[in-house]
């Protein structure tokens, strides 16, 4: 079985030939690197690519997504003896010693994404370190898979990946949060392989943008919960409205009314929405219609009861209340919806 060794670098420095150098002689592996666009100024680099890997090149820097596409539509086109795929970064982040780690983990691994994941011990920078804390819990939320190293760039994949991951949104890095967003929606396996922590020079040589790139990949990820937003909304809207059209019932009765219509409407909202658009999980409509009916109930009781304590006990506004409470149920409900109403057993995933 022989694996394609993908490398997208943009203005690399040696430790991409150095990293090669080490798979000569090694039948398992095909090297694959991509010229993203570097431009004339290392030129060098390139020229001094191995004779026994394949030079692709962008005339223009098109981002790494964009080169990860580039290098897998070569394999599946013209490498038809690369059962995998495997994606390595440039910079000498990853060893020769972690990426055969990687490649023997996911042949063990028969359809699954597995991962070189860093555990950032050591010497690590302070962006680094914060912005993988915060993407890991914001990822975990969304997609109900627990990735330790979110943003790893040693990846390893079979063809029907490859197939797959070529139809997945974003050019740039946000495309590898899409990747592993994608796989947790389709209930891929996800398996996670320690590898060793390694930062040249404070990882001076990456060309990941602090503010741009998070944004991206932030905006990506919290698009999972744009639904219970929506579904928020319209549960607070229908809430004042019918309390309003039922105030003449009594205190109790109005509150009962309103909670319980507001709440019908908007949970069929959530659940079409969520399951068509949003979360797109491996789980049989009936056995995610049951979960979520469940849920639903569990979230209504909880509302009720919480708008009673802050409205009729503790005397809050209503409007104050219904944001407050809301507030506390759209995280507990996005992290219940995205870890067990759309997925089923996930089996295989670490």
């Amino acid at each position: 079985m022989k694996t394609a060794l993908i490398i997208p670098a943009y203005k690399p420095g040696r430790e991409m030939l150095e990293l090669l150098e080490q798979f000569r002689g090694n039948a398992d592996f095909c090297p694959v690197v991509v010229d993203d666009g570097s431009g004339e100024h290392f030129r060098e680099i390139f020229d001094a690519v191995p004779d026994f890997a394949v030079l692709l090149r962008h005339e223009v820097n098109r981002g790494k997504g964009a080169a990860l596409k580039t290098a897998i539509a070569h394999v599946l086109a013209n490498m038809p003896d690369c059962a995998l795929a495997l994606t390595a970064d440039a910079d000498g982040q990853h060893r020769y010693e972690d990426i055969l780690r990687v490649n023997a983990s996911a042949q063990a691994h028969p359809g699954a994404l597995v991962l070189g994941g860093r555990r950032f011990d050591g010497e690590v920078p302070l962006r680094s370190r914060m912005g993988n804390a915060i993407t890991r819990q914001v990822f975990a939320i969304a997609s109900g898979a627990k990735v330790y190293d979110t943003q790893t760039g040693l990846r390893a994949f079979d063809r029907a990946a490859m197939e797959r991951f070529m139809k997945v949104g974003g050019d740039r890095y946000e495309y590898e949060i899409n990747m592993l967003l994608d796989a947790a929606q389709s209930g891929m396996p996800i398996v996670e392989e320690t590898i060793e922590t390694v930062y040249l020079n404070d990882n001076s040589s990456s060309h990941f943008n602090p503010f741009k790139d998070s944004l991206k990949i932030y905006m990506c990820i919290f698009k999972f919960g744009l639904s219970s937003l929506l579904a928020a909304v319209i549960d607070y809207v229908l809430v004042l409205v019918l309390s309003a059209l039922t105030a003449g019932l009594g205190a109790e009765i109005s509150l009962a009314v309103s909670v319980v219509g507001a709440r019908l409407v908007s949970a069929s909202v959530n659940f079409c929405v969520n399951r068509s658009v949003v979360f797109k999980g491996n789980e049989t409509l009936g056995k995610a219609l049951a979960k979520y009916a469940a849920l639903a109930v569990g979230i209504l009781a909880a509302n009720y009861l919480l708008m009673r304590l802050t409205t009729i006990v503790l005397h809050w506004p209503l409007a104050l209340a219904k944001l407050a409470v809301e507030a506390l149920l759209f995280v507990v409900s996005l992290m219940v919806q995205g870890r067990f109403v759309y997925r089923g057993s996930g089996k295989g995933r670490a």
